[in-house]
């Protein structure tokens, strides 16, 4: 029974790192946009939950607001930034870079540089003989597989998925058939970051809730991206696997910093023989 809590904390944490990497695949298969500033919208869906709590509010309103005040959020990042850089993929990340930073900045003034803590739903642990494990982390594990589930469903099984899917292809064909391409950017882009607000929120009460805290689901979502191929979103879940898998696994039996750096091994390799990731390539053919 031992292997048993070291698969289920690998498989929470791939969960999360689809979730965070599937709001990335979104944002820059359907814009361009090579989204610097995503860490810091994760970060604040956790600090939005710190809010809740602090008013006295339940942890599933927590969840409500996340989502919300962060996608709205990237509405106005959208409105006032993002439009005017559509498809350029060097100026997408120098400017969310410096936004990313002001993000940060913005959130120590509020907060201050020190941590926070969120206190979990529910606090006990599901026992069975010898076994122990968080009932928290198997409801996280839950949501995420739904949360992924439903973003799926609506990129692969709605008219907005299709019409979504068709600006993506053919930008330029699918305006002309009358799709109003701008509303399905700046729809795409709510969608990316509410996503990362409520991944955010979701995994607040398992780490420290800091300003720092985004670039460590950051990288290895990009990470997850590449690996996988860009194109489809199935890639999301063959990349984030492989990188939140190996790290996860690996911090476990030697350590955390080995790991990573097998993770940037493993990763370089893949891209290095495969450019477009492993469903990209296939894709291609």
């Amino acid at each position: 029974m031992d292997i048993l809590p070291v698969f289920l904390d690998a498989s929470s944490y791939i969960l999360i790192l689809i979730l965070v990497a599937l709001g990335l695949m979104i944002v820059f298969g359907m814009m361009g946009v090579i989204n610097m500033a995503h860490g810091e919208l994760f970060m604040i869906g956790a600090y939005v939950m710190v809010m809740a709590q602090s008013y006295g509010l339940p942890f599933v309103a927590g969840l409500i607001l996340a989502p919300l005040v962060v996608g709205f959020l990237g509405l106005v990042i959208e409105a006032g930034l993002i439009r005017h850089i559509y498809l350029r993929p060097l100026d997408t990340i120098l400017a969310t870079w410096g936004l990313s930073i002001a993000l940060k900045q913005l959130i120590v003034l509020l907060f201050g540089p020190e941590s926070q803590s969120v206190v979990g739903p529910v606090d006990g642990s599901l026992v069975i003989g010898d076994f122990q494990y968080p009932i928290y982390r198997l409801i996280l594990m839950g949501a995420s597989i739904a949360l992924i589930a439903g973003t799926f469903w609506i990129f692969l099984k709605t008219d907005f998925g299709l019409m979504a899917r068709a600006v993506i292809a053919r930008p330029e064909t699918a305006a002309a058939l009358g799709i109003d391409t701008r509303r399905m950017y700046r729809l795409s882009f709510v969608i990316g970051t509410a996503l990362a607000g409520l991944a955010g929120a979701l995994v607040a009460p398992l780490i420290s809730v800091d300003p720092q805290m985004g670039l460590g689901y950051l990288v290895p979502g990009f990470l997850s991206i590449l690996v996988g191929g860009a194109g489809p979103l199935a890639g999301v879940l063959v990349g984030g696997t492989i990188v939140g898998g190996v790290n996860n696994l690996l911090a476990v039996w030697i350590s955390p910093v080995t790991a990573l750096i097998a993770v940037y091994i493993i990763a370089i390799l893949i891209i290095r023989l495969r450019p477009e990731g492993l469903l990209g390539n296939r894709r291609a053919k």
